[in-house]
């Protein structure tokens, strides 16, 4: 049985997944999930897409809205819940994003990815960084998705912008318009398909 100890996903993706992918089901082959917790996106991706891979790229550390939060916790009912120990679709990488994007970039796997989620850091140069490495092995036609696009650890009058997704997604979409299509999706997402 899955166990979640918060209904973010619910709140904020789920109907963006279904709108978005549900379409593709029969097309997309390959994801990466960027940012995994305790899995309820990559759930969802096993009981709702046909991916022949998922990959689930994740320190499993936490970061600074993270200090309380057992993560040792966090990574075992992440695997309960994906039942990785099972084999399937799902494989995980516990590593830092920035080091498994680039070596997928280095062994040009450049067009590899029908969808990347990015959910991982919050500070908006991790998050750029994420962005611009994951658009190198995203396929044409394929779709990449920001979480968190409103997010802030703060209240918005006083938090800083650095520590924020929306800078850096911004700022991506900004460089990257004339290779990207705005998709459909609620205001704490922004989806993304390349062209």
């Amino acid at each position: 049985m899955r166990e979640f100890t918060n209904n973010w996903f619910q709140q904020t993706a789920e109907t963006n997944f279904a709108n978005n992918l549900l379409p593709k089901k029969a097309e997309f082959k390959k994801a990466m999930e960027i940012g995994c917790y305790e899995g309820q996106a990559t759930c969802w991706l096993l009981d709702h897409m046909a991916f022949d891979q998922i990959h689930c790229v994740d320190t499993w550390l936490g970061s600074a809205e993270h200090l309380t939060v057992p993560m040792v916790q966090v990574h075992d009912r992440f695997v309960r819940n994906t039942k990785l120990e099972d084999g399937g679709p799902a494989q995980t990488w516990v590593n830092k994003s920035i080091y498994h994007l680039a070596s997928c970039v280095a062994h040009k796997d450049r067009g590899h990815y029908d969808f990347i989620y990015v959910d991982g850091s919050h500070i908006a140069k991790d998050v750029l960084t994420d962005a611009v490495l994951a658009w190198q092995i995203l396929r044409p036609g394929g779709y990449i998705a920001f979480d968190d696009y409103t997010w802030t650890e703060k209240p918005r009058q006083e938090a800083n912008p650095l520590d924020n997704p929306r800078l850096a997604i911004d700022a991506f979409y900004t460089i990257f318009r004339r290779e990207a299509v705005i998709l459909p999706s609620t205001q704490h997402q922004v989806w993304l398909m390349k062209v």
